[in-house]
């Protein structure tokens, strides 16, 4: 159950950091509860096609299931971590923007950390239904927080939380190396 808390925080992190960038750009009240919706569609349900890829493919490597998932989650905390700025200010700015079907393209570009998270739940063989139940809730919850503390605060709040996303993501990554090493248990 620990694999699966720790694998979420991370994603209420970075829907946290987006929430806030759309609350300081100033989304309105109705537009917070139809991206909230929106963040928890997306966030709880695109873990279900990692899920099961990363389910089918664990299968196939057994033992080395764990591995694969220790790589895909230290290189996705990379990634969040040395993610451009620039390109991420341009994206929450469209969102701010969005209707109709953009806001499905706005869905699924939050949710894509949510398919990589997905794939190693899947390789860490984490029980499916508490993962999407508990991503889903975690992203309604943290964007509401996100869009009101965003109208308050400053971007540097923002870019903290996403920093810290990725540093979690590899710390999880860490553990769960030392884990299967059997250095450290769990």
């Amino acid at each position: 159950m620990w694999r699966l808390f720790a694998l979420v925080l991370p994603l209420a992190l970075d829907t946290f950091a987006v929430s806030a960038a759309l609350g300081i750009a100033g989304v309105s009240s109705p537009q917070r509860l139809r991206l909230g919706l929106l963040f928890a569609g997306f966030e709880g349900g695109m873990p279900l096609v990692g899920l099961a890829v990363g389910a089918a493919i664990g299968d196939l490597i057994g033992g080395y299931a764990d591995y694969v998932a220790v790589v895909a989650l230290a290189g996705l905390g990379a990634y969040v971590l040395l993610a451009d700025e620039a390109k991420e200010e341009a994206r929450v700015a469209r969102f701010a923007q969005s209707r109709g079907f953009a806001l499905v393209a706005v869905g699924l570009s939050v949710s894509l950390d949510e398919l990589a998270i997905g794939f190693a739940l899947g390789l860490a063989r984490v029980p499916i239904v508490p993962a999407l139940i508990l991503i889903a809730v975690q992203a309604f919850v943290v964007s509401q927080i996100g869009f009101g503390v965003g109208r308050r605060i400053g971007e540097s709040v923002r870019e903290g939380a996403e920093r810290l996303a990725g540093v979690v993501l590899i710390g999880i990554a860490i553990l769960l190396l030392l884990s299967r090493l059997g250095v450290l248990r769990i």
